[in-house]
């Protein structure tokens, strides 16, 4: 596979050394009952774009959010919690202060010096920060007494935030070396990928997954589509799917698709847009049941489609096991419980059985299995994103807001 070229300067095209730098991090990490993090993937991301940062010197203000409080204080959305993680993994410490902006800010960046990290309190605690304020964006730098600005959160350069818009318009602004390796990996992997390229795409809604597949149509030599998103094909195909989750008013959609696919693949239909042939289901509905499987005319309320079938997964892992590029965003069924997560376990063995295959997981459901399955069994996967919706936008061509508002090189 070819690599893309990154066209927007990052923290090593610039001069970094004893500058104090305003980085903006996804610290969005999921955090247990008790308030404790339950995983530090997307802490751990950052760090290569930090120990950059501190091996030159730099002094640091972190910038990111968490949850999503609508605009105002939760202690519930806190980002102590990750300020103390962050400490442990860097093995520094990390100040920690109760707001991003005012006096308290102004007070503790003051003092700071070469190699000090602080993480600023949560960005959403202030409704600017969605409203792409650029008073708030501009307090945000003076503040903290930035003369730079980093953008490593790729999970929110689809955003046009104050932290990821307005504050390029306020310092000057590159990229970290996280939101650069996304990039260069999801690009590469769908403008100029090794052949043949695979795409899986599952999850719910057809609706967001729309430009998604229609990307994929135009550039993949297959196309799996999986998860609830493949119910709404089956029903437009005339199967009963019984209670299974389907989205309202998307039968225009559905059909567009499957006719774009017959102009594309003729009578190799079945071979390169694959949709199941057979299901998994609960007969009564309920996740705690057994998992049975049933041909595709043998769906009947209050049955529901969790997972695809034995003969189903077997043509995928066919597939994706003669391909040398496979994208795969949505996961085959409902991973989170065993019972049903035969499929996306068995797609995942499959890439991690064949290294050869350039393998991008797109991030949220899918990236949160695929690192808990390589967690208990170990397997090779390429490149998985931080990223849920960013990562879904940016294999779809669209333009992220907070890339393209980047220093071009």
């Amino acid at each position: 596979m070819a690599s893309v070229d990154f066209p927007y300067k990052t923290i090593k095209d610039v001069d970094v050394q004893n500058k104090r730098i305003l980085m903006r991090a996804d610290y969005n990490v999921p955090l247990r009952a008790d308030g404790a993090i339950a995983d530090d993937f997307r802490i751990t991301a950052s760090l290569p774009t930090i120990n950059y940062l501190l091996g030159r010197g730099a002094q640091l203000v972190l910038i990111s959010h968490l949850g999503r409080p609508k605009g105002q204080v939760n202690s519930k959305y806190s980002l102590a919690p990750v300020a103390e993680r962050l400490s442990e993994a860097l093995g520094r410490p990390v100040k920690f202060v109760d707001d991003c902006v005012g006096d308290e800010v102004v007070s503790a960046t003051s003092q700071m010096q070469s190699g000090d990290v602080i993480l600023l309190e949560n960005l959403r605690f202030h409704p600017e920060e969605e409203q792409n304020d650029s008073s708030f964006a501009r307090n945000l730098a003076n503040d903290s007494g930035a003369e730079l600005f980093v953008q490593d959160g790729f999970g929110v350069v689809h955003r046009p935030h104050a932290s990821t818009a307005a504050i390029t318009g306020i310092l000057p602004a590159v990229a970290g070396l996280l939101l650069e390796r996304e990039y260069v990996e999801i690009k590469s992997a769908t403008d100029a990928p090794n052949r043949p390229l695979t795409t899986v795409i599952g999850g719910a809604k057809i609706s967001d997954k729309m430009p998604l597949v229609r990307k994929f149509m135009q550039i993949a030599d297959n196309v799996i589509i999986g998860g609830a998103l493949a119910n709404n094909f089956l029903k437009y195909d005339g199967h009963n799917v019984g209670d299974s989750l389907v989205e309202d008013g998307v039968a225009d959609l559905v059909g567009s698709i499957e006719q774009e696919a017959k102009d594309k693949y003729g009578d190799e239909l079945s071979e390169h847009f694959v949709l199941p042939v057979d299901v998994a289901v609960s007969e009564t509905g309920s996740l705690d049941a057994p998992r049975v499987e049933v041909g595709l005319d043998d769906v009947a309320s209050p049955a529901k489609i969790y997972d695809a079938g034995e003969k189903t997964i077997k043509i995928i892992e066919q597939t994706v096991a003669n391909s040398g590029t496979v994208i795969w965003n949505g996961t085959l069924g409902m991973a989170e419980y065993p019972e049903f997560s035969r499929g996306s376990a068995r797609l995942a063995l499959t890439l991690a059985k064949n290294p050869q295959i350039t393998s991008v997981i797109g991030g949220g459901d899918t990236a949160d299995f695929v690192r808990n399955w390589d967690a208990l069994h170990g397997g090779s996967f390429t490149h998985v994103s931080t990223g849920g919706g960013a990562s879904l936008e940016l294999m779809a061509g669209d333009e992220l807001p907070g890339i393209v508002a980047l220093m071009k090189k």
